[in-house]
């Protein structure tokens, strides 16, 4: 439950005298990612590369860091994102469309984002020569059953698979579920639900995995540090249920189930079956290994196989009301 010290973080400093390029950097993960970045480790430049024009207006004057560069564009724009990789040392992919009902009704423009716009990562990353790649990647794309996390599947295929067109440049992924407390996620929904007198949850069967924002920051600061080229990693986490986290939020109000929205699990998947044959365990985190020519025994990882599925409804590790509580308040998120 630490927001400070994550059991993956790495000693060394990956990001050191890098410039960095953050698609996407004014959502959730990019703020907190410069946050961290700036204040523990010593990147040369971070470059910001979003299409809001006011968040990063409001992301300058929050971070106020000589470091920080704000650059307007677009990852559908190849032009304009081949332009900001010069001179790029590490690109961090964050940029995505992410809200599955808006994704639902808008399917072309969620395949332009997610999907166009990783086959633009990796061409204008392989011809400007970037040594590094780190896209992020969600649970979703574990047997997807709605359109962003079929987008996200079909973007971890072109990231892993860049991998064979260059020697110089390396890419890898990330995969995790639900971020506590990032835009968009049930924490925010049920605070702004108990000021009406009432919670809504899908199905009281529903769990997910826990994790906090400095997590994925310091996940991917452990990818970048141990990428070869070609991996996913993911993170073991503690599941939770959504009841819990309803009760958590507020404890004193009315909870109603509306019945489970399309395209919504039950639970959450980080490893599938499919994927353990080739799966490490690497003690506090999985990489899953690319099945690619591309990918030879000298690039293996020396962790054990994985022998099922990693499910949050199954996971032995779970954290409840009491748990997410001392979260809130030690984190000063004023829910309580």
């Amino acid at each position: 439950m630490s927001e400070t010290s994550p059991s993956y973080q790495v000693k060394e400093d990956p990001l050191k005298d890098k410039t960095i390029l953050l698609t996407g950097g004014t959502g959730s993960f990019g703020q907190e990612f410069c946050k961290i970045a700036l204040q523990k480790y010593s990147p040369k430049v971070i470059r910001i590369y979003s299409r809001s024009e006011f968040l990063q207006w409001e992301m300058q004057n929050k971070l106020k860091d000589s470091r920080l560069r704000f650059l307007i564009g677009d990852v559908r724009d190849k032009d304009r994102l081949w332009r900001a990789c010069q001179g790029v040392d590490l690109i961090i992919h964050a940029a995505a469309l992410k809200q599955i009902p808006t994704a639902e009704y808008n399917p072309i423009e969620c395949v332009k984002t997610n999907v166009n716009g990783a086959v633009n990562i990796v061409d204008c990353a392989i011809d400007a020569k970037v040594p590094k790649v780190l896209a992020l990647s969600t649970d979703k794309a574990c047997h997807p059953v709605n359109l962003y996390g079929a987008t996200k599947s079909v973007m971890e295929k072109i990231i892993v698979q860049g991998n064979s067109y260059s020697k110089d440049t390396r890419l890898s992924c990330t995969r995790y579920g639900n971020v506590s407390w990032s835009r968009g996620s049930i924490i925010p929904l049920f605070h702004e639900q108990r000021k009406t007198g009432c919670l809504s949850i899908t199905d009281d069967r529903m769990t997910r995995y826990w994790m906090t924002l400095s997590e994925s920051v310091y996940l991917v600061i452990l990818a970048l540090s141990k990428m070869v080229g070609g991996e996913i990693f993911i993170p073991k986490l503690p599941s939770v249920r959504v009841v819990d986290i309803a009760e958590s939020v507020a404890p004193d109000v009315n909870k109603i189930i509306t019945g489970i929205r399309p395209g919504e699990k039950l639970y959450e998947s980080l490893v599938t079956e499919e994927e353990c044959s080739h799966t490490r365990d690497m003690g506090d985190y999985f990489v899953v290994e690319p099945e690619h020519p591309f990918w030879t025994e000298n690039t293996k990882y020396p962790g054990s196989r994985v022998e099922k599925e990693y499910r949050s409804d199954t996971n032995p590790v779970w954290i409840g009301v009491k748990e997410i509580q001392e979260y809130l308040l030690t984190n000063d998120i004023n829910v309580l």
